[in-house]
């Protein structure tokens, strides 16, 4: 699949990142992308960003989608004027929602597509994040993995209101069926977008899925393997081990080792 090209990254940080068609899929609908302003300026005034997106629809409508919203994220965090990250993530999260919705409607074979996304930016130790769907956003300190969203799933909901356990969840024959994504039938956009940017340390490794991984290997596991091993072999542990495990789905997973925190 197409990787957005990044011809620098800062010292401060290690990336690595690793998608996967899975063992039961012909195509890849998922799609990632790291972006950091090469001028230092404006690294300065926009931070780095970090997106992983999962499409969804018929024909070649859930791989359009993916880079689509991916794509437009970035754009928005390239061309903006504001500098509030939370902002430029709502902004970019519209300016998605709204490229699909017309694309969609302009083209008959892509009309249902949509995406789940979720996108970080990182900037002098804090990261701003935002997500719609159920692709994830974890941050591993200390050799434990906290969750940062909170899916947007019917099962999900199902467990929020105590109707079903987490244990129930994570086999239940609902639990991939979306209440929010980009592109579905309202104009109107559901996603989180925190107030308060999450404070980094060095030693945190971020990390965003889409439930190809974590869907098939457990939070635990994931905790594990990106602590014990560098970025980039710990993308290839997931992938291999989420693919041992029948693989059903495309397998997208991100990584970002905060070395070095600059407030």
């Amino acid at each position: 699949m197409p990787v957005e090209e990044c011809l620098r990254i800062r010292p401060d940080v290690e990336v690595a990142n690793l998608s996967d068609v899975g063992c039961e899929r012909t195509g890849n609908e998922d799609y990632f992308l790291y972006f950091e302003p090469q001028d230092d300026g404006e690294f300065e005034r926009r931070g780095r960003l970090i997106v992983v997106t999962d499409g969804m629809g018929g024909q070649s409508g859930g791989e359009v989608a993916g880079r689509l919203a991916a794509e437009t994220v970035r754009d928005t965090f390239m061309e903006s004027d504001s500098a509030d990250p939370r902002e430029v993530l709502i902004a970019g999260f519209r300016a998605a929602q709204q490229a699909i919705l017309e694309l969609a409607a302009e083209t008959p074979l892509l009309r249902g597509m949509g995406a789940t996304c979720c996108a970080a930016i990182l900037q002098r130790g804090r990261m701003q994040y935002a997500h719609v769907g159920d692709s994830r956003i974890y941050v591993i300190r200390n050799g434990a993995a906290q969750p940062l969203t909170e899916d947007h799933s019917l099962v999900a909901r199902r467990v929020r209101d105590g109707i079903l356990t987490p244990e129930e969840a994570e086999n239940h024959e609902d639990r991939h069926v979306l209440t929010a994504a980009l592109g579905m039938d309202s104009e109107s956009l559901e996603g989180d977008f925190p107030v308060e940017p999450y404070p980094l340390e060095p030693g945190d490794i971020v990390l965003l899925s889409t439930d190809g991984l974590h869907g098939i290997v457990s939070d635990r596991e994931i905790a594990r393997i990106a602590h014990e091993n560098s970025p980039q072999d710990a993308c290839r542990e997931l992938v291999a081990l989420a693919k041992q495990r029948g693989g059903p789905d495309n397998i997208t997973v991100q990584l970002l080792a905060v070395r070095l925190v600059e407030r």
